[in-house]
């Protein structure tokens, strides 16, 4: 029997990769060398604009149509694509290469029915399958994990859960059955513990296969636990690489330091000796045996619609929120989180219970009733290039609430927002500028100026540096410990993502199915969690291991 070939699946040799955009060429990959072993497993990390996206999309041929390439040598399974037309890269699209996107909402078609759209990746890499399709199809979904696959099959992706569609997605990468997977952020937007079963079963299905696969990411966690190796790019250069032990105990270059030093799972988790202080203090928000039931339309069926069902999204919740301090609120999708902000901001009534703001009830309150309230209360959303509004310079995003609640005067908005702009960290030359103009760091910051230009006293931050990279995230979070000891401000944190929480919180909340399955100080929640659950969550944190 001859022995297997130990020619790379990618060998890649002095790549350049650049951009025109009009007059302008913009260089994104800089002399980069790549080899991925067959069966290797290879992570890239670096922030966003480092060249991570280009250097994988290279290595699959879908480049924008304004780049241009340069390489001394480009091999994919032996075949030389360095100057690869389209009609060679689709028969190694999904036969040889196959990706895993980062956004199922996107990335699927809402009008197709999975099983169509699994279908037809299996019929575009290995042709007509026949009456054999429905079988493969069915087989696919039961190799990713996903329950009741006939049934899947049927269904489309707005009725399936985040982790079943980005299961949906790896399956459609597998359809091909490719000798290399390019995952970009696989695994970004989902809660701690789906994604860490996610990518055990895609690390499970990859090993088994011997099938190579590239990891983009800007988690050093995940990186660091699911490479053999791994890749850190700046600003287009691959400036190190290593075995994920070198990379973090003996980093080389400066760069790498910074990005383990900001990985908040790479941190200490709080424990009773090393807790973050939190000084007695006043209560400022308080739920007591808070309900929320929601009704839900009933199913259709050949004789009408049935009767509507209700859903249980929050059971006697209650928790407190101090002076100065940082609540947070953890647990998966599903659990309650966002039902608790909303009901906490007045935005929904709950069914039962109350909600108390400096002792007075304001369970009930109207709109109107609410609003005087709203100077004290504010929101700082999760995307910021969302929640801002494209036409408005950043001067304008942040003076609006004032106007909104009767400030006028030019020289008082001037004044406020320079005075907001110095707080956040902010160059005061951005209150000129669009968002479209900043960078995800500097509009998270404009998000935050503007949910403090009330001078409110108690601020909701949800999942507010989910979006940012992990040196972005750890500024933000730095920035938001400094206001909260500059201001005094109290805020309450919805989060996914415990090391985040890890790094900010004095108390916790541990929601589950909507109930609070387990509270307390952050230093005993996590050096001493009583529920299973909570231990999960906190095994669940991608490098913790490492740590």
């Amino acid at each position: 029997m001859n022995a297997p070939s130990q020619e790379p699946i990618v060998e890649l040799k002095d790549l350049n990769v650049s951009y025109r955009s009009g007059n302008e060429i913009v260089t994104a990959v800089r002399e980069a060398d790549l080899t991925i072993a067959r069966g290797e497993i290879v992570a890239i990390v670096g922030e966003s604009g480092s060249g991570k996206s280009t250097l994988a999309n290279t290595l699959i041929g879908l480049l924008a149509n304004n780049a241009r390439v340069e390489a001394a040598s480009i091999r994919i399974d032996g075949e030389d694509v360095s100057g690869a037309g389209e009609s060679l890269w689709r028969t190694l699209r999904g036969r040889v290469v196959g990706l895993i996107p980062q956004d199922p909402t996107v990335s699927l078609n809402p009008t197709m029915r999975i099983g169509r759209q699994i279908g037809e990746a299996v019929e575009r890499a290995r042709g007509p399958q026949g009456r054999r399709l429905d079988a493969e199809v069915v087989e696919l979904l039961e190799q990713v994990g996903i329950d009741r696959p006939l049934l899947r099959a049927r269904q489309y992706p707005h009725e399936l859960s985040g982790g079943m569609r980005q299961r949906v997605l790896i399956a459609i990468a597998m359809a091909g059955r490719p000798k290399l997977i390019i995952a970009d952020e696989p695994t970004s937007a989902l809660d701690v513990t789906v994604q860490r079963r996610i990518l055990d079963h895609l690390e499970q299905l990859v090993k088994s296969r011997g099938i190579s696969m590239l990891i983009i990411t800007h988690d050093l966690g995940v990186a660091a636990e699911r490479a053999d190796r791994i890749l850190v790019m700046q600003a287009g250069r691959i400036v190190e690489q290593g075995r994920p032990a070198e990379i973090l105990n003996q980093p080389v270059e400066r760069y790498t330091r910074t990005l383990v030093a900001a990985a908040p799972a790479f941190k200490k988790v709080p424990t009773a000796k090393s807790s973050i202080a939190a000084p007695p203090a006043s209560e400022i928000l308080r739920f007591e045996a808070v309900s929320k039931v929601f009704d839900l339309p009933g199913e259709t069926s050949w004789f009408g619609r049935r009767s509507r069902q209700p859903f249980q999204a929050l059971d006697q919740v209650s928790f407190s929120v101090h002076a100065g301090q940082t609540l947070a609120i953890v647990g998966e999708s599903g659990s309650g989180k966002t039902t608790s902000l909303r009901i906490a901001l007045g935005l929904e009534r709950p069914t039962s219970g109350h909600v108390l703001f400096e002792g007075q009830d304001v369970t009930r309150l109207s709109w109107n009733e609410f609003r005087p309230l709203r100077q004290r209360i504010q929101l700082v959303q999760q995307n910021p290039f969302a929640s801002l509004d494209p036409r408005y310079t950043v001067f304008e995003s942040i003076v609006e609430p004032l106007q909104s609640f009767g400030i006028r005067q030019s020289t008082q908005l001037q004044a406020r927002a320079r005075q907001l702009a110095d707080q956040v960290r902010l160059p005061r030359l951005a209150l000129n500028r669009l968002p479209r103009e900043l960078s995800g760091g500097q509009r998270q910051r404009v998000a935050i100026a503007r949910a403090l230009a009330l001078g409110p006293e108690l601020l909701f931050l949800d999942e507010p540096v989910s979006a940012l990279d992990v040196s972005i995230q750890a500024q933000i979070l730095d920035l938001l410990g400094e206001l909260q000891r500059e201001l005094g401000v109290s805020y309450v944190l919805v989060s996914h993502d415990l090391s985040v929480v890890s790094a900010i919180a004095h108390h916790i909340v541990v929601l589950r199915s909507g109930q609070v399955v387990e509270q307390g100080p952050a230093d005993k929640v996590f050096g001493a969690p009583e529920a299973a659950y909570t231990r999960e969550l906190i095994e669940a944190i991608p490098g913790r291991r490492l740590a």
